[in-house]
Parts: C-alpha cells; sequence; structure tokens
C-alpha cells in the first residue's frame, strides 16, 4: 500500500468514527449540558408472589390488577400507577417503569384493588393521606361473598443522583385472603342436609394498616359464599352417602387473634362444632416446614379444607383437615 492510499484509509477510519460519535451524542444523554436529553431517572419494578407454600412465582397467573403508591422519605405521597391490564400482568417479562426524582421512596403494592369486583378499598384517598395513615378495608357488603383475592408487597428504595438508567428492583407481594372449604358427613351414612346447618367464622381481621399489620375492630362474622349437598359415593346396603358442604372466604389470619369456626344444628340451636380456627389449621403444617413460623405459615397457605365427622345426635366425633396431599385426622377431645 503506497502512502497516500494509507492516508485516504486514516481518514475515511477517522470520518466514520466522528460520524458515530456524533450520532451516539445526539442519542445519549447529559446532566451537565441544557442541549441534551435528561437522562431517565426512576424505577424498574418487577413484582413476583412466591410467598406460598410452592415457593413459585404466581404473579402473573394470581394478580389480575395492580395499585402501586410511592411516598418519600417523610411519608408523603408521590404518585401512584395503576395497571389493570391482564395481558400485561400475565406476562413474565413486563415490568412497571416509573420516574422520580433523586431520593429515599417506600414503595407499596396492592394486587386486587383496582378491579371492578374488588373486596377491599382504602379509607382515605392515597393522594391524601401519609404513609403510615395508610388503610385498607374490607367492604362489609362482601363478607359473605367469595372475597376478590388481596395480594400486598412493600419496599424501601431508592433513587440516586448519578442513576444514569431507570434502578431495576423487585417487590414482593403476599397474599391476605383466603378459602376454606367445610363437609359434614354422618358416621353411620346417614344423609346430612346443608340447609339444617349454619356455617360461620368470626374474626376481627377487616381493617390492614400501611404495613399490613391489622389494626383493632369489632369482630366479624363470614358466612358462606356457596353451599350444597354431594355424594362420595355408595354405602354398603347399596344407597347413596350424602354430605353438606360449605365453602367461607376470609380475610388474613393472624396467629395472635382468635378466630372461630363454628357449625350449629339449627334444629336444635346446639353447636356440633366450635373450634379455635388457627389451632387446628397450624397442625397441617408439615415436618418438612417444621421450622417455618406459625405465621409464615398461615400467610403462605391460603386454600383449606376441614371435613367433620358426626355420631349419634349430631355429635361431631372426628374431624379430617387437608390441605392438597396432606391430611390430619383428630378427635374432637383434641383442641378445644
Amino acid at each position: 500500500m503506497n502512502i497516500r492510499s494509507f492516508s485516504d484509509s486514516i481518514k475515511k477510519a477517522l470520518t466514520v468514527t466522528m460520524v458515530a460519535g456524533t450520532i451516539m451524542s445526539f442519542s445519549s444523554c447529559d446532566r451537565i449540558h441544557e442541549d441534551l436529553q435528561p437522562c431517565p431517572q426512576g424505577l424498574r419494578i418487577r413484582f413476583i408472589y412466591d410467598y406460598n407454600m410452592e415457593f413459585a412465582n404466581a404473579f402473573y397467573s394470581q394478580v389480575d390488577c395492580l395499585t402501586v403508591l410511592f411516598y418519600d422519605s417523610k411519608g408523603n405521597y408521590v404518585t401512584t400507577r395503576t395497571n389493570m391490564n391482564h395481558s400485561e400482568l400475565s406476562d413474565e417479562n413486563w415490568r412497571m417503569t416509573v420516574d422520580l426524582e433523586p431520593g429515599q421512596y417506600t414503595v407499596l403494592a396492592y394486587g386486587g384493588m383496582a378491579c371492578d369486583d374488588s373486596s377491599f378499598s382504602f379509607v382515605t384517598a392515597p393522594e391524601t393521606t401519609k404513609l403510615h395513615d395508610i388503610e385498607v378495608r374490607l367492604d362489609p357488603e362482601k363478607i359473605s361473598t367469595e372475597l376478590h383475592p388481596l395480594f400486598y408487597g412493600k419496599l424501601d428504595t431508592s433513587v440516586e443522583e448519578n442513576d444514569l438508567e431507570y434502578k431495576e428492583v423487585t417487590v414482593e407481594m403476599m397474599k391476605d385472603t383466603n378459602n376454606l372449604r367445610v363437609l359434614l358427613q354422618q358416621v353411620g351414612g346417614e344423609p346430612v342436609d346443608y340447609k339444617d346447618y349454619d356455617f360461620r367464622i368470626t374474626d376481627n381481621n377487616t381493617l390492614f394498616a400501611w404495613d399490613n399489620d391489622l389494626l383493632p375492630v369489632p369482630t366479624v362474622t363470614y358466612y358462606p359464599w356457596a353451599s350444597d349437598n354431594a355424594s362420595p359415593g355408595e354405602l354398603p346396603d347399596g344407597s347413596d352417602a350424602s354430605v353438606a358442604w360449605a365453602e367461607l372466604s376470609f380475610s388474613r389470619l393472624l396467629t395472635a387473634a382468635s378466630p372461630r369456626l363454628q357449625i350449629t344444628y339449627k334444629a336444635t340451636g346446639k353447636d356440633v362444632v366450635d373450634i379455635p380456627l388457627n389451632n387446628y389449621l397450624l397442625l397441617l403444617k408439615s415436618q418438612a416446614f417444621a421450622t417455618m413460623p406459625n405465621q409464615e405459615f398461615l400467610d403462605r397457605e391460603s386454600h383449606w379444607n376441614m371435613i367433620f365427622f358426626l355420631g349419634e345426635n349430631k355429635q361431631w366425633v372426628s374431624t379430617v383437615i387437608s390441605i392438597k396431599d396432606w391430611n390430619v385426622r383428630i378427635n374432637n377431645e383434641d383442641l378445644r
């Protein structure tokens, strides 16, 4: 290669480099020069719900609407983001992007609050409420319905002055609603009719604080949102057995509280079942999770099943509690 050719190659290379640099300068951001666009600043948020007994992220299959509140370091309201787009919420690659000024922030996330059939709502509008005054309550009219699932998550994070892009963060959520299916069966096979019984759960768990703890409120009574009779099959004499069942939906269980499950035989007005609900449900904690705190177990599990066997005179003689493939059989003398 001669000197002229080498010089021309150098010039072309420099020209390409200068053009590329010019393009990059137009597409980049700058915090000093006023003629350049400011760098994006804020949070890019991933939401997960793996606080369950499967330890698997179920956010994308269970959360159908999302409300996210942002508060500054002094507890002042900053902004709200809401997403009711099911196709986005069910996409594992979806992230919520929020522009925020540098500073410390507390992020509160509520799944299920913005949906049309939500069972919970804010006591006061978040934009007029300080962080520690946020309260969420169960609609009294929804007490005896199938509660729309409620999910909660909180994150303390920050946006730094020198951040040149959105900060990647994750909000971990938990479920605050439960469902219990109760079955009544006569040991001797005699028919049992759900219409003859009054099923209910009593608890004082309808008002949540900003940190998802429960605030003191009067005791409420949950009644079934569904009930009927069913047949588990034929008895030895060829007749059909009959059981009564009822499903109740209720808010978060706390170990510090004393919820009770009661079943009354209407003809006599006497309770055939009256038990401390938490104590019975905690019997289902497998030894594989023996070190798991009781509160964590109650929070991770949300679907429960109980079978009560009645003897003569409609007296409760034994119970089977089950979650999926776990079963515990107990007598009525064990826990009262």
